[in-house]
């Protein structure tokens, strides 16, 4: 058994869609990266997406845990030309595309963005090679919401519509078990 613990990053304050674009991550509460840090294994191998706010988190809980090089198909959701626009904006520019976005997930992607569905392939292929390549250790994955959401709707063979509505909130953590016939789920959203 592979244990992944799924963290999302700290905190942007960013008030517009963030995929791609390079934001940095808000690290200042120090107590809440103590708890992050102690919760998790020790031993435990640390992987983060490539973006910036990923890395900075990562890099905030990686003393005494071995580092394997960032992961770029870790990355958020790619939102294409909504990237930096706020909800409404989308919402005026794109009114049906936006609400089928968050209301049907799956194959509909913002103009010049990805899917649901290419999310959850790109980052799957991530994980299954983490698996093969480290198959029974513990893995901290340091990445976004996007990913964590479509992992753990894979993970509970939940649809996008049904998983979209689970809250997870930086700085916590959400717990996958690969097994040799699935997954199973140990926590969601859990902050330490």
């Amino acid at each position: 058994m592979t244990r992944f613990h799924l963290v999302r990053h700290g905190p942007t304050h960013e008030k517009t869609f963030v995929g791609w674009r390079d934001v940095p991550a808000d690290l200042t509460d120090l107590a809440a990266i103590a708890r992050l840090d102690a919760g998790l294994p020790r031993d435990a191998l640390l992987v983060s997406s490539d973006l910036t706010r990923a890395v900075q988190t990562a890099d905030a809980i990686a003393a005494g845990r071995s580092r394997l090089p960032h992961e770029a198909d870790l990355r958020e959701f790619d939102f294409g030309e909504w990237d930096g626009k706020h909800f409404t904006d989308a919402a005026q520019t794109h009114p049906d595309l936006s609400r089928a976005f968050w209301e049907t997930p799956g194959d509909l992607a913002a103009p010049g963005g990805e899917s649901w569905n290419a999310v959850a392939t790109r980052c799957a292929s991530v994980l299954a090679r983490l698996h093969r390549d480290h198959s029974g250790r513990d893995i901290i994955v340091v990445g976004h919401f996007g990913m964590i959401l479509t992992q753990l709707g894979l993970a509970q063979s939940i649809p996008p519509k049904d998983t979209l509505g689970q809250k997870i909130d930086n700085l916590s953590v959400t717990g996958l078990q690969r097994l040799t016939d699935g997954w199973t789920t140990s926590l969601i959203n859990h902050v330490f």
